[in-house]
């Protein structure tokens, strides 16, 4: 496993897994324990992961962006590819604001830990995605959660496809 720190939002992270590739196919690790406990919470300990989800979505889906206070995420492309946004809407934090992208799939196989505070979300960019994400904190419902509007002003980001297809959280969310 290697990984580097964006230059973009403070504590965001990407991990390449090590991907072993033979005559058969590929396998990859994609968790353990004690690689990953190098990566620490804002209290210097660390991240523990207590959920696995798993999102499937058709070309053209936008899940997101959307976040909260507490829950740090990990987060990978298992099918395809999605397109994955993270803003950092800490108001404490030197990088408020801030947002970066990355094109993840199932050949680059990247990580992203995402940490607490920041919103995220991922546009399908194939026929078919299966997404995958480790949360430190157990799902709580939507009222624990904040959604940035994908097409804020404010955070003018990049988005590769016009007609994307969103939820109606998402189409009614709030400008900043």
């Amino acid at each position: 496993m290697t990984f580097r720190e964006s230059t973009k939002i403070k504590d965001l992270k990407i991990i390449t897994p090590y991907v072993f590739h033979d005559f058969r196919g590929e396998y990859v690790e994609t968790f353990s324990r004690k690689d990953y406990n190098q990566f620490l919470d804002v209290d210097g300990q660390p991240i523990d992961f207590v959920e696995d989800d798993i999102s499937m979505s058709k070309y053209g889906v936008f899940r997101g962006l959307h976040g909260d206070s507490k829950t740090w995420k990990l987060i990978q492309c298992l099918l395809g590819e999605i397109y994955y946004v993270v803003v950092d809407m800490r108001k404490d934090s030197p990088t408020y604001l801030n947002w970066e992208s990355f094109a993840v799939n199932e050949k680059n196989r990247i990580q992203i830990l995402v940490p607490a505070g920041c919103g995220n979300g991922h546009l399908c960019m194939t026929e078919r995605c299966i997404f995958s994400y480790k949360q430190s904190q157990y799902y709580s419902g939507m009222e624990n959660q904040f959604t940035v509007r994908w097409d804020d002003p404010k955070l003018n980001i990049f988005w590769p496809m016009k007609d994307m297809m969103l939820s109606e959280r998402d189409l009614s969310a709030k400008f900043i």
